[in-house]
Order: structure tokens, then C-alpha cells, then sequence
């Protein structure tokens, strides 16, 4: 059995709605964020948060996880490597977070000792989280994986705007089509500048492509997502067209 990860405290306040903005004011804050230091652009290791909805719902998807991660170390290991920290929540209140990890044995290791289990959605935990990691040093992204959403869309998009204020671009990836869940996945990622993209239930290669775009991203930046690109990665081709509008 991997060791457990630990905890990750609830942010105070979280259930509280975002203040309501103008569009120019809007508009002015993503200005503010593209102009923020891309990934990559210190030469040190990219670090990614890899977070996941472990409720009951979500087994088979976390099962194809478990073994897709092992292609986000692969893609990067010739651009300066990746530290990855698993994140991922379950139950009526758990939310846990990994150390963090830089060889794909040890996420994998982690990933087999957790089972997914009923309860409902805790992503603004998640979002906060992330920012509190990258309050204490530099992240490139934060990458998650879902199908539903269960809580204030305000909130969450406060949260996604503080991790923007941080740098962190927000990958989101969601199984299936729940439209209350798009709307508000693809308000986080074009808050951060991140990116949003749906894949299909059950389809690794699709997932697999998008993983490997996120990580690369976090390891090298967009002329890493480039160099993907440039090599037919459909992964890395979804992610960019969002993130140059």
C-alpha cells in the first residue's frame, strides 16, 4: 500500500461568492495574466499539480489515469524534467495532496494504494490548494480531471483567479458532457490562460495526449508545446489554440 498523502486543509471562506466585475475589468485582469513569465523560462524544473476526482463515478477513468501518468515524465525528460504532485479528493470531505514526486514509479505508486469512493465535488479545495503551493514556490500548472461540478461557479472563479495572479495555468480536462461542469471548467481555464478540452469516456489515447501537452507545458513552456505540436501532438495542438486567443 503507497503511503497516504496528507491532508489538504479546507480555505476559510471558500463557499463565499466572487464580487461580480465589468467585462473591462475582465478583460484587463487576463491582459494582466498573459503578460505574466511563461513556464520554463528559468531553466528549473517545471512542477504540475495532478489533481483528480476520486468519487465513485470516476474508477475506471482514474484507473486509465494510473497508467497514462507514466507518458508525462516520457514527453518531458529531454526538456528538464517534472515534479508532479497528485491531488485529488473523495468521500463527504476528504481532500488529500501527495509530496511531490519526480520519477513516474512513485505517482504510479501512490495512484495504486487510492480507491475512488461516493461523495460530492470538492474542486474549489483543490483550487485553493494550488494556490498555497504556489505561494511557496513556483508551479506552471495545475491539471484536472473530472466529469461534474457541485458547487458555487462564483467561488470557483475566484479561486481560478488567484492562481492566475500566480502564474499557474489550470488544464482542465473533463470525461463525459454535463454542461453545468463545462461551463464552469472553461471559465477556470480562461481565467488562468490555461486551456479546457473534453475526451471521451474510456479513451486513453485522447486522454494520454492531453497529459503529455500539460506536462510539457509545465517543463518547457509554450516553445515546448510548440516542439509537441510541431509533431502532430493533438494534445499539444487543442491546448495551444485556446491559450493564443
Amino acid at each position: 500500500m503507497a503511503k497516504r498523502p496528507d491532508s489538504v486543509p479546507t480555505p476559510t471562506g471558500q463557499n463565499q461568492p466572487a464580487a461580480t466585475s465589468s467585462r473591462a475589468d475582465i478583460d484587463a485582469f487576463l491582459q494582466q495574466v498573459k503578460s505574466l513569465e511563461p513556464a520554463g523560462a528559468t531553466g528549473a524544473r517545471g512542477r504540475l499539480i495532478f489533481a483528480l476526482d476520486a468519487t465513485m463515478s470516476r474508477q475506471p477513468t482514474w484507473d486509465m489515469a494510473s497508467r497514462l501518468q507514466a507518458e508525462m515524465f516520457a514527453t518531458v525528460a529531454a526538456i528538464g524534467g517534472l515534479d508532479v504532485q497528485l491531488v485529488y479528493f473523495r468521500g463527504l470531505s476528504e481532500c488529500r495532496a501527495s509530496r511531490w514526486v519526480s520519477d513516474a514509479r512513485e505517482l504510479g505508486g501512490l495512484m495504486e494504494g487510492i480507491d475512488c469512493r461516493t461523495g460530492n465535488t470538492q474542486i474549489a479545495k483543490v483550487l485553493a490548494h494550488a494556490r498555497r503551493e504556489g505561494e511557496r514556490g513556483k508551479i506552471a500548472a495545475l491539471v484536472y480531471v473530472g466529469d461534474a461540478m457541485e458547487e458555487s461557479q462564483d467561488t470557483l472563479a475566484a479561486r481560478a483567479g488567484e492562481l492566475a495572479l500566480l502564474g499557474v495555468r489550470a488544464f482542465v480536462f473533463q470525461e463525459g458532457h454535463d454542461g453545468v461542469a463545462e461551463h464552469a471548467f472553461r471559465e477556470v481555464a480562461r481565467l488562468t490562460g490555461g486551456a479546457y478540452c473534453r475526451f471521451a469516456a474510456g479513451a486513453a489515447h485522447e486522454l494520454s495526449e492531453l497529459l503529455r501537452a500539460a506536462a510539457a507545458y509545465a517543463a518547457g513552456g509554450i516553445k515546448a508545446l510548440d516542439d509537441l505540436s510541431a509533431r502532430q501532438s493533438q494534445g499539444a495542438i487543442r491546448l495551444l489554440a485556446q491559450m493564443r486567443t
